[in-house]
C-alpha cells in the first residue's frame, strides 16, 4: 500500500494488522486506539498529518514504523489543507459579558457527571448570549438535545488539546431543558427482564471513559436482534442515550442498584 500524509489511520490498520500497534508505539497518546469503539471513531476521519499534529511527531515518525511493515511513501504529495469551519454569525456579535464558560476536562477526568453543572449554566445563558463549553471531545448527544429546545450549536475543534462547543440562546429557547428520566422507565423491571430471559446480550461500560459508553450501546444496539435485550452495566442513568434510543424506536427499563451503578434493559419498541 502507497501511503501519503492524507492517508487515513483506518486504512493502515484495515492494510495490516501489525499497524495498530505500530502507531501506538509512536506517541502514548495514541494508546486510546486499542479500544475498538475510539478506533471507530477517531480513524475513519484522521489522516497521518492529523495525527502527527496531535503526537507533535511529525509524519516522518509514520513512515519510519509502517515502512518495515511494507507501506511504500509517497513523498510527493503534501498534506490537504484542512477546511476550516465556517464560523455562524452569532460569534461575531457576542461580548465578553454576553458568554458563559464552563470547562468540564477535570470533571470528567475525576469520572464525575458534568450533566449538573451543564444545566445549571445552560439556565443561567442571557438572552442573546452563549454558553462555551470546553472539552475533550465533542459532545454531540447535548448538542442535539438543545438544537431541539432552540439553541444554535457550533463545534470549534481547532485546538490540540480541546474541544470548544458554542451554544447560542436565541429567542423562544427553552430556560430549562429537561432531560429528566420518565418515572415509566423505571416500571415494569422485573417483568420485562423474566420476558427476556435467555435472550440477553449483556456489555458493562462502567470502566469507559466518556463519550464511550454511549457510543458502545448504540454500537451494540444497531445490531441487536429483535427478540433480544440489551442488559446494561452502568455507572449512571444516561439522560442523553434515552431520547436517542426512543428516535432509533427502542424502549427500556432502568434499575438503579446503589449510587455509581445503574442497570438498563434495552429492547426494541
Amino acid at each position: 500500500m502507497i501511503i501519503n500524509p492524507n492517508t487515513k489511520i483506518a486504512a493502515l490498520l484495515k492494510a495490516h494488522p501489525d499497524a495498530l500497534e505500530a502507531i501506538i508505539s509512536i506517541n502514548p497518546k495514541f494508546e486510546k486506539l486499542r479500544n475498538p469503539i475510539m478506533r471507530k471513531l477517531m480513524a475513519g476521519r484522521t489522516s497521518i498529518s492529523m495525527a502527527s499534529k496531535i503526537s507533535g511527531c511529525g509524519v516522518q515518525a509514520f513512515y519510519d514504523k509502517l515502512k518495515p511493515l511494507g507501506f511504500e511513501v509517497d513523498d510527493k504529495t503534501e498534506a490537504a489543507v484542512e477546511k476550516k469551519h465556517s464560523v455562524p454569525g452569532f460569534l461575531h456579535r457576542l461580548t465578553d459579558k454576553d458568554i458563559l464558560v464552563l470547562d468540564v476536562r477535570k470533571t470528567i477526568e475525576e469520572d464525575r457527571d458534568p450533566l449538573p453543572d451543564i444545566m445549571k449554566a445552560v439556565k443561567e445563558i442571557p438572552q442573546n448570549g452563549a454558553l462555551k463549553i470546553i472539552n475533550s471531545f465533542e459532545p454531540t448527544p447535548l448538542i442535539k438535545l438543545l438544537e431541539k429546545q432552540g439553541f444554535a450549536a457550533f463545534v470549534d475543534d481547532a485546538q490540540e488539546d480541546a474541544v470548544e462547543t458554542w451554544f447560542y440562546k436565541e429567542k423562544g429557547a427553552a430556560d430549562a431543558p429537561s432531560v429528566e428520566v420518565a418515572d415509566t422507565a423505571r416500571e415494569g423491571w422485573d417483568n420485562m427482564l423474566a420476558k427476556y430471559e435467555g435472550r440477553l446480550e449483556k456489555t458493562d461500560v462502567r470502566a469507559l471513559p466518556m463519550p464511550l459508553p454511549m457510543h458502545t450501546i448504540l454500537e451494540l444496539i444497531d445490531t441487536l436482534p429483535d427478540d433480544k435485550a440489551l442488559f446494561v452495566e452502568h455507572k449512571r442513568i444516561p439522560v442523553f442515550l434515552l431520547p436517542e434510543l426512543r428516535e432509533r424506536h427502542f424502549d427500556y427499563r432502568i434499575k438503579e442498584i446503589e449510587d455509581g451503578h445503574v442497570q438498563l434493559l434495552i429492547f426494541k419498541d
